[in-house]
């Protein structure tokens, strides 16, 4: 099954992840690349992404897999076809076969930037840094049963902090993505419980890239 790489960005970050599927699905169709459907009562078509976005969040690492009917297309043609019928801030990067089995997913990278309107203070990296170095960091995440309090720390693989700018500074940072899965925004959320004087006026996240368990690019 072919996979493609793309990227999401602008105002496409405030596309729902169903919404991001409809679009795809009118993206093949107007590009004259017909899906295949699953079997079934109900069928649907073949496409699928690996890792939801979150709304809002900007990606340049989403996975896309999709099965064509038909003879094979040249991927090249394929990558053509989709991003001259995609909106504006959905981006094919790349199309490839023989993609790996998402179970072999582990981590991502990303940065996740606070900005202050009235600047950053004197000590706030140190202190951020201070923060993440915990053993433990609880944070209420919401579940299917309602809010609940997890420690997203042993989910934290690797994390810098970075001063952007006077009124500006990011998060970068390898995350687990899949069992368990941490949400980066639960970053930002930490900061606001355990330093509430740091919370940001707007944070923003990017995912940057994907890799497995041996901390390979995941493809």
């Amino acid at each position: 099954m072919p996979r493609a790489l793309f990227e999401k960005y602008g105002n496409a970050i405030y596309t729902s992840h169903l919404d991001l599927m409809r679009v795809f699905q009118r993206a093949f169709k107007r590009a004259g690349l017909p899906l295949t459907h699953t079997q079934g009562f109900n069928p649907r078509p073949s496409v699928s992404i690996a890792l939801p976005l979150s709304l809002g969040v900007e990606s340049r690492c989403e996975l896309l897999d999709f099965d064509l009917e038909g003879e094979k297309i040249d991927n090249s043609e394929i990558l053509r076809r989709l991003n001259e019928a995609l909106i504006d801030g959905v981006r094919i990067l790349q199309v490839y076969d023989d993609g790996r089995k998402v179970k072999h997913l582990a981590y991502l990278d990303c940065i996740v930037t606070l900005e202050y309107d009235a600047g950053i203070g004197e000590d706030a990296k140190q202190r951020m840094e201070a923060l993440f170095s915990q053993d433990q960091i609880l944070v209420e995440k919401k579940s299917k049963n309602g809010m609940v309090e997890q420690d997203i720390r042993p989910m934290i693989r690797t994390l810098k902090i970075v001063c952007d700018n006077a009124n500006e500074i990011s998060i970068h940072a390898r995350i687990c993505c899949q069992n368990p899965s941490l949400n980066p925004m639960l970053l930002s959320a930490a900061i606001s419980k355990y330093l509430p004087d740091l919370t940001p006026d707007f944070a923003r996240c990017c995912r940057i890239e994907l890799f497995d368990h041996e901390n390979n690019i995941f493809r």
